[in-house]
């Protein structure tokens, strides 16, 4: 079994890191982490608005960074979980999550893509999008799903207050 696991240090991808850590895997299964770094889009549209390149080369990296260190802490989890039941590799790729997630699920050939939920609802969804959905409705693979329910906890309190 190939499970392709994408994480973007959100609680609710570490909610999906503990699922696949918790599971009896075949053996012979191997679990594969990737973490998107977006590119950067500024925000300002004229064209002398970023003429210091330094902004956008350090702004990369420090989301490089971050999803170098949301991998080692995924790996780092299903290692102490699994031990050498499951071979575990992990990739820092860039572009948009929901292509990217599909591009390598297709050439990794996955049996099972495992990803986080946020759960936003209304507008928010709307404005930010579902990568989840996307992935779930393009996948020519098993998706699972894993839901936060921390996430949503704080989403009723915020509707409260």
């Amino acid at each position: 079994m190939r499970i392709l696991l994408a994480v973007d240090g959100s609680p609710c991808s570490d909610a999906a890191v503990q699922e696949v850590a918790n599971r009896t895997w075949p053996e012979g299964s191997e679990a594969k982490a990737i973490s998107v770094v977006e590119p950067i889009v500024p925000v300002i549209g004229e064209a002398w608005a970023f003429t210091d390149t330094n902004y956008l080369v350090e702004a990369d990296k420090i989301a490089s960074d971050l999803a170098r260190s949301t991998l080692d802490r995924a790996a780092q989890t299903l290692e102490q979980a699994q031990g050498s039941r499951l071979k575990i590799s992990r990739e820092v790729m860039r572009g948009f999550p929901k292509e990217v997630v599909l591009d390598e699920a297709d050439r990794w050939q996955a049996d099972l893509i495992v990803v986080g939920s946020h759960g936003y609802r209304g507008l928010t969804r709307f404005m930010l999008g579902s990568v989840s959905q996307a992935i779930a409705s393009h996948a020519r693979c098993s998706v699972e799903i894993v839901r936060c329910r921390d996430a949503h906890k704080s989403d009723k309190d915020q509707d409260q207050s």
